[in-house]
């Protein structure tokens, strides 16, 4: 199966946030990803909820939306009804992760849960069946722009041969430091959602960014 494309919009130009959001239609991009940062999970803050209304009003993709925040539970339903089609939380952030993803499925979107590099994946172990997703962060969570971590081919590896040895179906997405030059040795490794920000924004020409992380 071909391997999907979700540019951050953390990395847009905010002044010119429907621009962008019209860029992402348009291009080869599969996804919308979008981090929601709350200042405690991680040091930085950004999306709020009027910012993700005004989104997903634009755009013609699913939103893959990646919270990075204490409690999630709290906000499942609100994302839920602001339109989100894949919702991601942090292992790290939740106490009962099971009942978590349960949650977030009986609300009618994709589970997802995402690892901190120090995680292990195999903290995910007896809950292979539970989530469609899981988002492996190759950089530490909280600012765009980071060096990307080289131990996650390893853990994309170990993962996908622990879904396969359970008969379980889920994507792994990579979120940090995706670029043009290593897109393909991670869909090798076992990713199928690629997240790239300053990668594909920050590009001379970031339609021609797009699909080369599309087509690597």
């Amino acid at each position: 199966m071909a391997h999907l494309v979700s540019p951050s919009l953390l990395a847009a130009d905010f002044a010119n946030l429907q621009r962008d959001i019209e860029f992402v239609n348009s291009s080869d991009a599969d996804w919308f990803h979008i981090d929601v940062m709350d200042g405690v999970f991680v040091p930085n803050i950004s999306f709020g909820m009027p910012v993700i209304k005004a989104i997903a009003k634009h755009a013609d993709k699913p939103l893959d939306v990646h919270l990075m925040i204490v409690d999630p539970d709290r906000y499942l339903e609100v994302f839920a009804n602001l339109g989100a089609d894949i919702l991601t939380v942090h292992i790290e952030a939740c106490d009962h992760l099971h009942r978590t993803l349960a949650a977030i499925r009986a609300l009618g979107m994709k589970a997802g849960v995402a690892l901190n590099p120090h995680t292990p994946v195999e903290s995910l172990s007896e809950l292979l069946h539970d989530f469609d997703l899981v988002c492996l962060m190759s950089v530490n969570p909280g600012f765009g722009g980071q060096s990307f971590i080289e131990r996650t081919y390893e853990k994309v590896r170990k993962l996908r041969k622990m879904g396969d040895d359970a008969g379980a179906k889920f994507h792994i997405e990579i979120d940090g430091g995706v670029t043009t030059s290593n897109a393909s040795a991670l869909v090798e490794a076992g990713a199928d959602v690629l997240v790239a920000g300053s990668a594909i924004f920050r590009a001379e020409n970031p339609g021609d960014a797009t699909s080369a992380i599309k087509n690597a």
